[in-house]
């Protein structure tokens, strides 16, 4: 039994965690307060920042970027890492690529570690890398590029076909999406729409364009409000439910179509379901909008632009649930992803990583 420290608690992280549980290890998860619960409920243990600042609530538009860039950049956060690592004295770290301080520490300790790329590669390396966090990285000597060419592993949680071609000392262990359900599609057609656990500017908007948009095409609808949605101020049609948060496992079996804005994690768990999705991209400068590319570019579904008509959105819905040749794609793609164990290969990566 090894110890195992991960710094990051996101979907993939969980999902491999688990996986390193299930094989005997200790596994504990280092992040914020407000991430307790889903690491409790995976089983693994838990330790909080005692210093790092976190993004809470909804910020205003014109903070949204820096404030993910504080995240990244945090030296609390080091601070409290240190002390994670003394005191547990891990055998291997695994830690979210954007974490950047907590990474410098963990490399810093000479402790074997990983990074978590926990979706498309090429987002991270490119807009992410070389947009506001890049920039501000460089004036702090704190470069993403460089913390993770450094690492023993760079672990890249997604489709290779939806991504591309990786750099020396990184790879495709394949998406992470959890434990399917065998499909219990309704017999109308369903639409369920996650526009994202967290808040983002614009969020609100969104949400009340997709339900114009369902009301528009008419048909049954479950919706998961997150975080950064008011549920008491949004216009509904009676064929729609809305929830705070959806289960989606249930509601992917049962779905015929994923309305999302992009998010990798809830996009890959669609088409594992072997659904089509239609993207309309939460932020420009986040994931989502490559994300939609290349849903889009595998013939899997649509990409729409955020602002798009209740009437575009309802349009391609109707397409969407209909037959056509990106039923087909999405069912080709979700193949892909269930043939890859995402999970085990990438606790077959940390693993190599134990000292002998």
């Amino acid at each position: 039994m090894a110890r195992i420290l991960i710094i990051g608690s996101g979907p993939a992280a969980l999902g491999i965690g688990t996986e390193l549980l299930r094989r005997g290890h200790d596994v504990r998860v280092l992040d914020h307060a407000d991430r307790y619960a889903d690491a409790h409920g995976a089983g693994l243990g838990f330790a909080a920042y005692a210093h790092a600042a976190q993004l809470t609530g909804t910020v205003p538009a014109n903070r949204f970027l820096a404030a993910r860039v504080a995240l990244a950049m945090d030296p609390r956060a080091g601070l409290d890492v240190r002390a994670e690592l003394v005191r547990r004295r891990p055998d291997v770290v695994l830690v979210d690529a954007d974490r950047l301080t907590a990474l410098r520490e963990a490399e810093r300790s000479g402790l074997p570690t990983a990074v978590l790329m926990p979706t498309l590669h090429r987002y991270l390396a490119g807009r992410w890398a070389r947009g506001p966090v890049g920039f501000a990285t460089r004036l702090r000597r704190l470069r993403p590029a460089t913390l993770w060419a450094r690492a023993a592993r760079v672990l890249v949680a997604t489709d290779p076909d939806l991504d591309g071609p990786l750099p020396d000392g990184a790879v495709h262990t394949g998406a992470v999406v959890g434990r399917l359900r065998p499909p219990a599609r309704e017999p109308d057609p369903l639409v369920a729409v996650a526009l994202g656990a967290r808040a983002y500017p614009g969020k609100q908007e969104l949400l009340q364009r997709v339900l114009d948009g369902l009301g528009a095409w008419g048909g049954q609808a479950v919706v998961g409000i997150g975080d950064g949605g008011d549920g008491e101020s949004l216009r509904s049609p009676d064929t729609v439910t809305l929830y705070r948060r959806l289960d989606h496992a249930d509601v992917l079996a049962r779905a015929h179509l994923l309305v999302g804005h992009g998010g990798h994690d809830t996009t890959l768990r669609a088409l594992a379901n072997d659904l089509p999705v239609l993207v309309l991209p939460g932020h420009p400068d986040l994931v989502h909008p490559m994300v939609g590319a290349a849903v889009e570019g595998a013939g899997a579904g649509r990409a729409l632009p955020p602002d798009s008509a209740p009437d575009a959105i309802a349009a391609a819905i109707s397409a969407l649930l209909g037959d056509g040749p990106h039923r087909s794609a999405a069912a080709a793609v979700g193949a892909r992803v269930r043939s890859r164990d995402g999970a085990g290969a990438a606790a077959d990566e940390v693993e190599a990583l134990l000292p002998g």
